[in-house]
């Protein structure tokens, strides 16, 4: 991507600041990012950290970008979206990283067929270490998709499906995914306080256990079953615990747990698609 590119965020929250975090520390040049958002006084804070310019009128900000990013709660895209109406032009790229609204739903409401992608965030995309998965609808060139992947890479990895519903199993396995590992870390350290440690070193034992952890099944090579095996010795205590888990059924919890994230992520699709 060239950096005359101009990106444009509607939305100027947690995840679009991520963004423009990681476009501002990758070098991209402040004066081709524009940010809109209706909080003003976020708007002034944004502007003030990274140098941007910031407006207040999404159509203002629609005509002096080439990419438009929808960095917004979902309950209202559909108002972004039909305010965009008859503003936004085939040379535009649209990338929406709201969750659970279809890009078919999304060209509906702008009143038209653009070029967009559908990409599905995590929330460690705030300390630029996050995974994103992207489905780009048929308009999308191999030029824009370099774009996109130049945009999303500022916050971690990213990857290309090519069916949109696969979006949803990675709204189930990441999007939620870290919830998962605070649930296991706020469990641990319950029962390390059982087992008589105090609160405090409960709770850094089990954080940095799980840091650790990630760090080594980042940086190992190898996979998390052969890690799991390789601290795992025979009749001692991991292997204890192990069995623990496994014959409470850990496995099938997890994979129903999964199963139910998708579901809801699915249904979510279709309710806020029903929007008009």
């Amino acid at each position: 991507m060239q950096n005359k590119t101009v990106i444009g965020f509607i939305g100027a929250g947690n995840m679009g600041y991520a963004l423009i975090k990681g476009l501002i520390n990758s070098g991209y040049p402040s004066e081709n990012i524009k940010a809109c958002d209706l909080n003003e006084d976020l708007l002034q804070k944004r502007s003030k950290e990274f140098g941007i310019n910031v407006y207040i009128d999404n159509a203002e900000l629609l005509k002096a970008c080439d990419v438009v990013v929808l960095a917004v709660k979902p309950q209202v895209l559909t108002k972004v979206c039909t305010g965009l109406r008859n503003l936004i032009t085939p040379n535009h790229l649209v990338i929406s990283i709201v969750a659970g609204i279809r890009a078919n739903d999304i060209n509906r409401w702008l009143g038209g067929e653009f070029a967009l992608v559908r990409s599905m965030p995590n929330t460690p995309a705030l300390m630029q270490q996050g995974i994103t998965g992207m489905f780009a609808n048929k308009l999308v060139s191999d030029e824009q998709k370099n774009i996109v992947e130049t945009i999303l890479s500022t916050i971690g990895q990213c990857f290309w499906v090519e069916e949109e519903n696969l979006i949803d199993a990675i709204t189930a396995i990441s999007g939620s995914g870290p919830a998962y590992f605070f649930l296991l870390m706020q469990s641990m350290t319950q029962a390390a306080i059982a087992l008589g440690l105090d609160k405090e070193t409960a709770s850094a034992l089990s954080v940095q256990t799980g840091y650790g952890a990630s760090m080594m099944a980042v940086e190992s090579g190898e996979d998390p079953q052969t890690l799991r095996q390789n601290v795992t010795s025979p009749n001692g205590t991991t292997q204890a615990a192990i069995e623990s888990f496994q014959n409470q059924n850990f496995e099938g919890i997890v994979a129903t747990a999964t199963r139910a994230a998708y579901d809801r992520a699915h249904e979510i699709s279709i309710e806020l698609g029903e929007k008009e």
